[in-house]
């Protein structure tokens, strides 16, 4: 596979700290990462962006009900989004708050860019607001809950809301929306959500509330004293925040449109109606695709606070390591479907996989190197056909078939056609039983040890952007330089007699994947 040279701007969701990060934030977080390696491993120059969206009602009545200012609230709960980024190994470039003095900055540039097109006008609101959405709804969209109380599409409480507010032009927008998604049906993945929201605009769209005026914290709407901004004009900005923008040049520049922004299904319709309809009205150019997830579930049910179901990803990341956990959430959850964990699963998939299969597959071939050979690796072999045909199986799954179903964000696929290159090489020790051959064919056993280095090297390459630490230590006992461990790495023909050239020698191997234990007693019915 050829390297690719071209930017790449990928973002999660900006989460709302109003709670500590779940598991769906993990995820997440997880899913963009791997995208944003497997591009930087292509070549690529790239920008993962990601944040917190602090302002907005909940922020403010949730600090007022604690007795604080709002900033230290936020203060606190984005430091909880960057402490589990860090546990998680997220390799994000940008950490943008919406409290930011920059980003009200960029706020407040898309606003009058939008009210120069003439698409903001002053009026009064009355309506439906579910303060825990952040959202507005039409009373169509509402359903009833106990005793009679109005609840939005998401189940969520909604309050009669009036006061005076700025509006967006969004009925003026829905021909020009229709258009982009006939042009560009890659614009919403999956399939369904673009089925959701075409019908959403098709149904006809209202002009948007995007203001308030009952609390203060926010960005200030330019030259409207009283006015704050409606958080989703304020959230979705952080993508051109994060890159610097009003400025022009740099980062902005170079990186937009965005490539993907990466969200969760419930908020499809916000990035993909609101968001581009205030980009066409700033006469900015639209992200490329906008990629709606799925939900994870834990043991089959969607997790909420009064089922005690909710798990914190620290804990998890701490009890199972963070790349066992990484793994687990790409190989067994199809990206863009919701899908289910428990520990048990956690544990099962990284044992089967991870310890009893390539990590074993590592350790007796290293060692096997290191016991049989004194660790020296050697050029001087003759290699047989069915050598040759694995390792040109393996270079074929890490340079095509792989990077094919990750560039269409299907890690699952991606993940599959890895771990059936690593039981082609167990089968593949299996048959050539280098062990027997130390005694009756000395050099063939040179040959097949060898073969296995290669095939490992390859192997811990292409795994990368889904277990990054574990592969590095595996590819730092090799003596595999930290600079060679990309796409074009993988292209090298020559990689192998520069190490033996350069007189490395394989120290005793230390394994890499340790095979995970269920705490005694835990059972189906444990978290």
């Amino acid at each position: 596979m050829s390297t690719d040279k071209t930017p790449f701007y990928i973002t999660t969701a900006i989460s709302y700290p109003n709670g500590r990060p779940h598991i769906g934030h993990a995820y997440e977080a997880i899913a963009t990462d791997a995208m944003a390696r497997f591009q930087r491993m292509r070549g690529r120059d790239v920008r993962m962006v990601t944040g917190t969206d602090e302002h907005g009602l909940k922020m403010y009545q949730t600090a007022r009900d604690q007795g604080r200012a709002t900033i230290d609230l936020a203060d606190e709960m984005s430091g909880y989004f960057r402490d589990m980024y860090a546990r998680l190994n997220i390799s994000y470039d940008v950490f943008m708050r919406t409290s930011d003095p920059a980003h009200h900055a960029a706020s407040q540039a898309i606003w009058r860019a939008m009210a120069a097109n003439g698409d903001l006008y002053l009026d009064r609101y009355e309506g439906w607001y579910s303060v825990r959405d952040e959202a507005f709804y039409d009373e169509s969209e509402l359903s009833e809950g106990e005793g009679g109380a109005r609840l939005s599409p998401q189940g969520t409480p909604v309050e009669w809301t009036v006061e005076e507010s700025w509006f967006f032009r969004l009925s003026a927008y829905q021909d020009r929306l229709l258009a982009l998604y006939r042009d560009n049906p890659d614009f919403i993945r999956p399939e369904s959500r673009r089925n959701e929201v075409l019908r959403f605009v098709e149904g006809g769209l209202k002009d948007l509330s995007v203001s308030r005026t009952s609390f203060d914290w926010g960005v200030p709407v330019p030259e409207s004293p009283g006015h704050v901004m409606y958080v989703w004009v304020d959230a979705l900005t952080t993508y051109l925040s994060g890159l610097g923008y009003p400025d022009a040049d740099g980062d902005f520049a170079r990186f937009w449109p965005a490539d993907i922004h990466m969200i969760g299904k419930d908020i499809v319709r916000f990035h993909t109606v609101y968001w581009p309809a205030f980009l066409m009205s700033a006469g900015l150019p639209l992200p490329k695709q906008v990629f709606g997830h799925g939900f994870l579930l834990n043991r089959g049910e969607k997790m909420s606070k009064s089922l005690g179901n909710v798990v914190d990803p620290m804990e998890l990341a701490e009890r199972f390591g963070v790349d066992a956990l990484r793994y687990y959430l790409l190989r067994e959850v199809s990206f863009g479907q919701d899908g289910s964990y428990s520990a048990e699963a956690i544990v099962r998939t990284a044992n089967a996989d991870l310890a009893n299969s390539f990590g074993n597959l590592a350790q007796r071939s290293l060692s096997m190197i290191f016991k049989n050979l004194g660790g020296e690796l050697s050029i001087d072999y003759q290699s047989a056909p069915e050598d040759e045909a694995l390792l040109a199986d393996l270079l074929a799954m890490a340079q095509a078939r792989l990077p094919r179903e990750f560039d269409q964000l299907a890690f699952s696929i991606g993940i599959e056609e890895w771990i059936r290159a690593v039981f082609a090489c167990n089968q593949y020790v299996d048959a050539m039983a280098p062990w027997a051959l130390r005694k009756t064919d000395p050099e063939r056993m040179r040959a097949v040890l060898m073969t296995l280095f290669r095939a490992v090297r390859t192997l811990a390459i292409a795994i990368r952007p889904v277990v990054p630490a574990a592969a590095d230590k595996l590819l730092d006992q090799m003596g595999i330089a930290s600079d060679a461990r990309d796409f074009a790495a993988l292209a090298d023909t020559d990689w192998f007699l520069n190490l033996v050239s350069s007189g490395f020698k394989l120290g005793q191997p230390v394994p890499i994947f340790p095979r995970l234990e269920l705490p005694e007693g835990e059972g189906e019915s444990d978290a």
